[in-house]
């Protein structure tokens, strides 16, 4: 069996890989903030041993002064203008190390969220959808903004207090080598008891994160517009905040156990540290009683042994707290260095543009799952034919959607443009031929004229093609009776803001799909689910008229729109279980007729 010992320093020396990369993150964020702090720590280190020392010259001279027959008064007291002085160095050292940590502070944290943010823009929907991935990302958003100037603060602080430190020894050794043996093994057990408990949190930080993240979920849907409506009306405020205090109470118990362990342990060894402070203090008076060494001398050893503990407490600490640091950044380069597949498509255009789009025996599971989305699907969209998929939620139409925008990558089977495989196409070439709204699409606080031109980020200010597309989405008439128009902002979170109903949404929702003009595939999901009868018909004789040149694909419930396409195709449970037009779908009297009887009837 291994040594606990030896695998505890394995450990608390492996995870110091990631202090050198800190150094790296925070020089290359502000080179001469970072050289001043390092100066500024290097003057800090050196001057109060200096101090210490003119004090010694000062009781010293007072002490010869008294017993001289003609006192030396002044230079006793340039003495005291140059303790004075050196003082107020220290002062404006520890003000400007002050200074230029509150800098990098802000500095540091806006890069480190600007890094997470930007992985995040390469990481695939999959790590989106996946709870452990989750986990990942808050533990590194939480801590790691503020961790890696902690650790150059304390390696700074650790390199100051070891500088002072070897000018306390240097002072101390002229009186016993045995009192700096003292002064360093005085604050050895509080640094490992400090080093075993930063663990401890580290590892109850990690377990914790999944009912951190259902805290700040709850938290949200209790106090955010989009949830306070049912949260009131189904009376579930109280049931929520009993979870969210169910959820503190189970991990504040945890962290009061850890804290009063830490504690007890730290008193206890606080103790041990003073009692061998209180014997060298006892020793140097000794000393000095018996005539060993003078009354300036005592009192400059008696300073040293005080600031010395303290320094090397300070060390110890920052050792202690680098670990901890360490720790906490390693979710931060475990989340960046997160794997992503890599995009090797490079093609724009395909051979063969007539042959459209097509789906060969396509197959679909999503990660984690025991069953496939879908399973051998095939059919094929020509350029100015209209598709409609039909199906029970849960049956895969919308995943053939993230299939066809290569937000996932087939299991089996394979995908095909312009009879070039998906794969072998540039993702982004291959998104700006494709202008797609989601069912739960974004209602982004924006400005109208921003949450349209987010369908195109080339011409996302660009005002023209922002009529233009609000025109052929039909939100142009109620757009035109806001008080600033295109500029009106959208939402309630922010100053000023207007709310929308469900159908003004869904057609900025449309608009923003028609922002990229030269997309020749359109793809609605659910896109007037939320509009009355009349603007789905009058938005669906529209959009007809618009893309009569384009390949179009439908998902919708409702008949009366998915009659209109050319082919329709009925999925069940990720598979293909009809397909056809309208009246060969009726004629067949399968799942597609029975629907649509059952849906007539309703109407009737």
């Amino acid at each position: 069996m291994s040594d606990p010992t030896a695998s505890f320093l394995t450990r608390f020396l492996g995870v110091f890989v990631y202090s050198r990369r800190a150094l790296e993150l925070v020089w290359t964020t502000d080179r001469r903030l970072t050289l001043a702090l390092a100066a500024l720590t290097l003057i800090a280190g050196v001057l109060p041993a200096v101090i210490a020392y003119i004090g010694q010259l000062i009781v010293d001279g007072v002490v010869a002064a008294m017993a001289a027959e003609v006192p030396d008064t002044a230079g006793v007291m340039w003495l005291i203008v140059l303790e004075a002085l050196v003082v107020v160095v220290v002062a404006a050292s520890q003000r400007g190390i002050s200074v230029s940590q509150s800098l990098l502070r802000a500095l540091l944290g806006q890069r480190v969220n600007v890094m997470i943010l930007e992985k995040a823009l390469t990481l695939q929907l999959a790590h989106f959808e996946d709870s452990e991935f989750y986990d990942k990302l808050t533990q590194a958003r939480r801590e790691a903004s503020s961790r890696p100037l902690s650790l150059v603060n304390r390696t700074f602080g650790l390199v100051q207090n070891g500088i002072s430190l070897v000018s306390y020894a240097v002072l101390l050794f002229a009186f016993s080598p045995w009192a700096v043996v003292i002064l360093i093994c005085a604050g050895l057990p509080s640094f490992f008891a400090e080093a075993k408990f930063s663990n401890d949190a580290f590892r109850l930080f990690r377990w914790r994160s999944p009912d951190t993240r259902m805290q700040i979920y709850l938290e949200t849907v209790i106090a955010r517009e989009d949830g306070v409506k049912e949260v009131k009306l189904f009376g579930l405020g109280p049931r929520l905040l009993q979870r969210y205090r169910d959820i503190f109470k189970k991990l504040f118990v945890e962290d009061k156990k850890l804290t009063i362990r830490r504690d007890t342990w730290g008193f206890f060894l606080g103790v041990l540290s003073s009692a061998a402070f209180y014997a060298a203090y006892a020793w140097v008076v000794i000393t000095t009683i018996n005539g060993g060494i003078t009354l300036g001398a005592m009192t400059m050893y008696l300073v040293l042994f005080r600031q010395g503990q303290a320094a090397v407490a300070a060390s110890l600490t920052a050792i202690s707290g680098m670990y901890e640091d360490n720790l906490y950044l390693s979710n931060l380069y475990e989340y960046l260095e997160q794997e992503v597949p890599v995009r090797s498509g490079k093609a724009l255009q395909g051979p063969e543009p007539q042959r459209g789009l097509e789906f060969d025996q396509v197959s679909f599971r999503y990660p984690g799952a025991d069953d496939n989305a879908l399973t051998d699907v095939s059919f094929r969209v020509a350029p100015g034919e209209s598709l409609a998929l039909v199906g029970e939620n849960g049956s895969g139409k919308t995943t053939l959607i993230k299939l066809l925008t290569r937000l996932y990558t087939p299991t089996g089977g394979r995908i095909s443009l312009d009879g070039l495989d998906l794969q072998e196409w540039d993702v982004e070439a291959l998104r700006q031929r494709i202008g797609v709204i989601f069912q739960d699409f974004g209602r982004y606080q924006f400005s109208v004229g921003e949450n349209i031109g987010a369908g195109d980020v080339r011409y996302i200010d660009d005002l023209e093609r922002w009529k233009t597309a609000a025109d052929t989405g039909m939100a142009a008439p109620f757009i035109e009776t806001m008080p600033d128009g295109y500029d009106t902002q959208l939402g309630r979170w922010f100053k000023g803001g207007r709310e929308l109903s469900g159908g003004q949404w869904q057609k900025i929702a449309l608009s923003r799909a028609f922002m990229r003009s030269d997309a020749d595939i359109l793809v609605l999901d659910e896109p007037t689910a939320a509009m009355d009868a009349a603007s789905e018909a009058a938005i669906f004789d529209h959009f007809q008229s618009q893309s009569d040149t384009k390949m179009t694909i439908l998902i919708s419930h409702r008949f009366s729109t998915v009659r209109a396409a050319d082919r329709i195709i009925v999925i069940q449970d990720g598979k293909i279980l009809e397909q056809g037009n309208h009246e060969s779908l009726l004629a067949e009297d399968g799942q597609y007729a029975s629907l649509f009887r059952l849906q007539a009837k309703g109407y009737q």
